[in-house]
């Protein structure tokens, strides 16, 4: 629950300044896009730090290397309740996301081995409550904090959490035995293997996060971006794979499990972090929800998790990690399937509140077994970058994910709008009616003269709606479809000993 805690007050921070950027934006006398850095600077700072943990782990000490990312994810928060101005705001932004980038991966890799072999399901159970539920609140409680408050105040609760962390990470937190700090790690740094993921994560998160905002690859700016992620990735797999002692241990990707995982991991997180910004902005744009009720929209999902977590613990402890995981994929496919049969515009909160809960109840039983199988057959000496390594991965994920997704739905809204303009005729008996019943009606209050383009507005903005809504249904169309891929994959793993945790299962 230590570790917990402080994983938690980081992942909560990746989703919990969402809804608060207009009023960032506002206060700061910044534009929205301008606003939006807010996310990608603590985004690209956190998924450069994230794979890092098993070098500073080397250098430090697990526990040091936690305290100290504790510290600076404490101290960058009261800094950024205090920014004057965006571009301090931003400044202290990469400072919290480095300082948030060791949290998740350590407190993995710590419980993974502070419990016994057979009952680090339940160990993960509790870690994956953290990840799961810190997002599905997120939104929900940074528009409360915002809306009751100030944007500010999204950042100084940390403050007390930090503190509480630190205190109880030095009293309760041990580093194993065979973790020996040595400082000659800092001198035989990786320095070309960091150069080349900053440069790798940079490109990404930027091309990601501001891609749809500039027309994607028609415009030179992310085409430049794209460069330099592929110019990273390619130097920094053919560099570390080169390297005796890599920054990062891409050798480990030889243990099939570890592969598989990692790339379910991709996919379960981003499936996790799209439909948490998919389902809100739905609410929003269609709906009229304010931040605060949309947020309130998420909360039945995550409070749902408390009641299926353990449970997905426990069964990850007596059956198969592979077949848990096929399960989860197969009521992920369902919970999309229905999705896209009860998204409508007239939708009610409580049906609202119910697809969330129908949307997370699958996660842990995808996300436990497969972080889990990870670790099927790897040193344990190696426990510090598979944490890192899955973490990083999922965190990928939901960045691609959102980005896609998002993308998605303004193409495909565009492409139903297109297709029902084509009805927007006199020659349809329907639509003429409708206008000339629209235009009767309107003309009562506004004027025989302005009735009739107003009718004619009335029912385009309707249409738009109607577009929008079948662009959200066919992204979750899309998700129902790569849910029953992933659970083919799913069965690529290797049939672990049910119990065994990582022990159990082939090594490669």
């Amino acid at each position: 629950m230590t570790v917990a805690l402080a994983a938690f007050m980081e992942v909560l921070d990746t989703s919990i300044a969402n809804v608060a950027l207009p009023h960032i934006a506002g206060n700061l006398g910044a534009s929205f896009n301008e606003g939006t850095w807010v996310l990608t600077s603590y985004l690209v700072a956190n998924a450069i730090v994230l794979p890092l943990g098993g070098w500073a782990s080397n250098l430090m000490g697990r526990k040091n290397f936690f305290l100290l990312c504790i510290t600076i994810f404490t101290i960058a928060s009261f800094l950024c309740g205090i920014a004057p101005s965006l571009p301090i705001l931003l400044l202290c932004r990469v400072l919290q996301g480095a300082g948030g980038g060791g949290l998740q991966p350590m407190a993995q890799a710590i419980m993974a081995d502070s419990f016994e072999e057979h009952k680090r399901g339940q160990a993960f159970a509790l870690y994956g409550l953290v990840a799961v539920l810190a997002p599905s609140i997120g939104p929900s409680l940074g528009g409360w904090i915002t809306d009751s408050y100030s944007w500010r105040w999204i950042f100084y609760i940390n403050i007390p959490v930090g503190i509480l962390a630190y205190f109880l990470v030095t009293r309760l937190v041990d580093d194993p035995p065979w973790i020996k700090p040595d400082k000659k790690h800092l001198y035989n740094m990786d320095y070309m293997g960091l150069a080349f993921l900053t440069l790798a994560m940079g490109g990404l998160q930027v091309m990601l996060d501001k891609g749809e905002e500039n027309d994607w690859f028609a415009s030179n700016f992310i085409r430049t971006f794209l460069v330099l992620f592929v110019v990273g990735i390619v130097g920094l797999i053919v560099w570390e794979l080169r390297k005796k002692d890599p920054l990062i241990n891409l050798r480990i990707f030889k243990y099939k499990n570890f592969a598989i995982c990692c790339f379910l991991m991709m996919l379960v997180g981003g499936v996790l972090n799209a439909s948490t910004v998919l389902q809100p902005q739905f609410l929003q744009q269609l709906l009229g929800y304010t931040a605060t009720n949309a947020g309130k929209a998420l909360t039945a999902g995550g409070f749902s998790l408390v009641v299926v977590m353990p449970f997905a613990g426990w069964a990850t402890g007596k059956f198969a990690a592979r077949n848990i995981a096929a399960i989860g994929f197969c009521f992920f496919a369902f919970s999309f399937w229905f999705t896209t049969t009860q998204l409508s515009l007239d939708m009610s909160f409580g049906n609202a509140s119910l697809l969330r809960v129908i949307q997370l109840a699958p996660i842990p039983f995808c996300f436990i077994p497969i972080t889990t199988a990870a670790y099927v057959g790897i040193p344990k000496e190696q426990s510090n970058q598979v944490a890192g390594l899955i973490n990083f991965v999922r965190n990928i994920g939901g960045s691609i994910f959102i980005a896609v997704t998002g993308a998605i739905v303004t193409n495909r809204s565009l492409h139903h709008e297109a297709l029902l303009q084509n009805h927007m005729s006199n020659l349809n008996i329907p639509y003429a009616q409708h206008t000339a019943d629209l235009g009767a009606a309107l003309a009562q209050s506004f004027g025989k003269a302005n009735s009739s383009p107003m009718a004619t507005g009335s029912i385009y903005g309707q249409l738009q709606q109607q577009a929008a809504m079948l662009g959200y249904q066919d992204v979750y169309k899309m998700l129902f479809w790569m849910s029953i891929g992933m659970i083919f994959f799913a069965f690529l793993l290797n049939k672990n000993r049910p119990g065994a945790g990582a022990g159990g299962g082939a090594m490669h």
